[in-house]
């Protein structure tokens, strides 16, 4: 049921039996906004977090999170100078920036973390960006049980441990956007190791992000991201049929940047997105099935 009533909206729905009543208080009457109140995803005085912040997606999410406003903390697992680099880039920005080491496959660290970086500053978003990288370096050779195994602790366990732990604080505090990374190809599926590897993996972070969107509305918007062909560390050095096969796959006819990607969760998580939660957002130019 809903209804309308003097400036505020009352949604009411049936919650394990009962009824529970939850007012939406409209703040202003859109009716009267004006061209000057439309600042484009402005974060000035907010806090963000984005985990596995050194490279690629994550440190362009973590510089434009910091242009648009907001102090950011970063992290990563041991990459201490490149984390540090980032943190000076966002600091002679004029913003504030903390910088925390941590191995997310350890689950004590899950909290570990929450509460450091919510001691330095309460958290406005949360950024679930850390991933392990099997592609590139020494992981390359792992075997695909190993590769699998790394990827559920820190793509999966560590994203469900942060966003939970985080998510109850900024239910309390009454505000929040905690964002989760998937991938474009859940979806459809896409053949061989990788394919399998990343489905599986990438699948239970979107499911259960979904979940977490019902379990901290109305106070807290979730969303998960889904990336499709990227150019990170990987894309590099991809042989020439990969090459071919990201611009073929895409409607656009190129390969995506840390960059797009970055826009794409500033935005979410901006006021200007604040009537959306529960979305799997891709970014992948459009993407088209091989022949």
């Amino acid at each position: 049921m809903a209804g309308y009533n003097q400036g505020g909206f009352f949604c009411r729905r049936y919650l394990d039996g009962e009824l529970a009543s939850k007012k939406l208080k409209l703040d202003e009457d859109i009716g009267e906004m004006n061209i000057s109140d439309l600042t484009p995803c402005d974060l000035s005085g907010q806090t963000a977090v984005v985990t596995g912040a050194s490279s690629g997606i994550g440190r362009a999410i973590a510089l434009a999170l910091a242009a648009a406003g907001a102090d950011v903390c970063v992290h990563a697992k041991t990459s201490r100078q490149s984390l540090e680099t980032l943190a000076d880039e966002i600091r002679q920005a004029g913003r504030q920036c903390k910088a925390i080491l941590c191995d997310l496959a350890e689950p004590a660290n899950h909290e570990a973390l929450v509460e450091q970086a919510w001691a330095w500053r309460a958290i406005d978003a949360w950024v679930n960006n850390a991933g392990v990288d099997v592609l590139t370096g020494p992981a390359a050779a792992w075997s695909f049980a190993e590769k699998l195994q790394r990827l559920w602790q820190v793509d999966v366990l560590a994203s469900v441990g942060l966003s939970r732990a985080v998510g109850q604080r900024m239910q309390q505090r009454g505000t929040g956007v905690v964002i989760n990374m998937g991938w474009d190809q859940v979806a459809t599926g896409m053949e061989g190791d990788s394919g399998e590897m990343f489905t599986t993996i990438k699948g239970a972070v979107t499911a259960f992000s979904r979940s977490l969107a019902k379990s901290l509305a109305p106070q807290v918007r979730v969303h998960c991201l889904a990336p499709g062909w990227i150019k990170t560390a990987w894309g590099d050095n991809a042989s020439e049929y990969w090459q071919s096969r990201a611009c073929r796959e895409t409607l656009l006819q190129r390969w995506g940047t840390p960059e797009d990607v970055a826009r794409v969760c500033r935005f979410l998580v901006s006021p200007e997105a604040a009537f959306m939660t529960g979305q799997v957002v891709c970014i992948n130019g459009g993407y088209v099935a091989s022949d």
